[in-house]
């Protein structure tokens, strides 16, 4: 019998290369690749820089695996680099990782699969795959090292993704991650976890909005929430909700970010505690673990990837839109992040947060 053959993506860092491992063992042929999703003569960032390209090669020739490396770096520009620049520009603050995942990294993957007529993809993300036995829909689950969890930033994969991804790590922790990485003998074992956005590994957006997007900054009026002008600001790409330092505003007491408007090119400056908000609305709502609700029904969410869930209840409003009620507020809700709901260990859903109140 012909054994079921996996694409993993390979990123060059630890949990990827151990995804590899985790499925040599439990009898799959592996083969891997790595997606270059930048040109690499650009001056734009870094995924998979040379080097990560290079680290997976050298995994992958350690666990005789065939390798390949897949040039989306135009798809890449149009679908995530350009997007970001856009919605920097129009006083939204994307996540490109999430657009990633949605328009670029599992569609090449599968796509790419399909041409090797190779059955299943694989990644190195910490988040779980399963099938519910009543409803027979695929299901996200959260990684089960809480601290290292990703299934936030997977919530746009499809039925059909889900139903031919494996996500081996999903099961251990990272000090378990590393640990089996070590005892395949792969070198990167240790190798330390990338933190920024890949094309911007500086951290400093507006330089990157100025060189990449030839974005040119419109100063504009910094306003309390009754309109009254309070300062001038340097652009609207400068400033992100609950933002407090660098405003150049003062008012005898701390002004923190409540939101930007592009049409008007202000910024809403205010006191922390109007920065609270316990109804969220989303667009472009993908349900993932669920079929789209009908009614009403409790949940979890979040509205960052970096923070911790909160209770309250999902209202389906129809046309790929929703609205989250909080039980309690919660601080700095910004639009165009995600906000994605959970229901014990099963993502709900995910769609873009368009509105705060």
């Amino acid at each position: 019998m012909e054994r079921k053959k996996v694409l993993v993506g390979m990123s060059g860092g630890v949990d990827s290369a151990a995804a590899a491992v985790l499925l040599q063992r439990m009898g799959l042929e592996t083969v891997g690749c790595t997606l270059r999703l930048y040109d690499g003569e650009s001056r734009e960032g870094g995924c998979c820089s040379l080097e990560d390209v290079e680290d997976a090669r050298a995994a992958a020739r350690l666990l005789g695996m065939d390798f390949f490396v897949f040039n989306f770096s135009r798809l890449f520009r149009e679908a995530v680099m350009d997007d970001f620049a856009a919605a920097y520009q129009a006083g939204r603050t994307p996540n490109p990782c999430i657009q990633c995942n949605r328009r670029v990294k599992f569609t090449a993957l599968l796509r790419r699969a399909d041409e090797l007529g190779i059955d299943f993809v694989a990644t190195g993300h910490y988040a779980r795959v399963d099938r519910c036995a009543d409803t027979g829909r695929w299901r996200l689950l959260r990684g089960l090292d809480r601290r290292k969890d990703q299934s936030y930033v997977l919530y746009p994969l499809t039925q059909e993704q889900l139903s031919r991804l494996l996500l081996p790590v999903g099961d251990y922790d990272k000090a378990a991650v590393r640990a089996l990485a070590a005892e395949a003998g792969l070198v990167n074992a240790q190798k330390r976890d990338s933190q920024d956005i890949c094309f911007i590994p500086d951290g400093d957006y507006p330089a990157f909005l100025r060189r990449y997007g030839g974005v040119a900054f419109a100063p504009g009026d910094f306003v309390d929430a009754a309109g009254r002008v309070l300062g001038r600001h340097r652009g609207l790409p400068c400033y992100t909700t609950g933002q407090r330092r660098g405003l150049g505003v003062s008012a005898g007491r701390p002004l923190y970010v409540l939101g930007k408007d592009g049409p008007s090119n202000t910024v809403v400056l205010g006191d922390e505690e109007a920065l609270y908000s316990r109804t969220v609305r989303a667009e472009d709502f993908n349900w993932v673990s669920l079929s789209p609700l009908e009614q009403p029904a409790p949940a979890t969410a979040k509205t960052r990837y970096s923070q911790g869930e909160a209770p309250g209840v999902l209202y389906p409003e129809g046309g790929g839109r929703v609205r989250f009620v909080f039980d309690e507020p919660q601080r700095a809700v910004t639009a165009g992040q995600s906000l994605v709901c959970y229901q014990g260990e099963a993502v709900v859903g995910g769609g873009v947060i368009c509105g705060a109140e």
